[in-house]
């Protein structure tokens, strides 16, 4: 069979397909939307976890201490 093109087989263009995989982006997304969600959730309960900053914290003043020697 004769080929439609009249050039000669040395000048016949070839294009080469590169595929980079530009994909996955979306599992990333996912995964910085997922802790986003749990910052927020943390935020919103965190007195239910007592994560909260305004904790009192009592010391005593005098702590008494016995020791017993033989």
């Amino acid at each position: 069979m004769a080929d439609d093109d009249d050039r000669d087989e040395g000048e016949r263009e070839r294009t080469t397909i590169i595929e980079t995989g530009g994909g996955g982006s979306g599992g990333v997304l996912a995964v910085v939307l997922l802790i986003i969600v749990v910052l927020v959730l943390l935020f919103l309960f965190r007195h239910q976890l007592g994560i909260s900053s305004g904790t009192n914290i009592s010391v005593p003043n005098k702590v008494d201490i016995n020791i017993n020697t033989h």
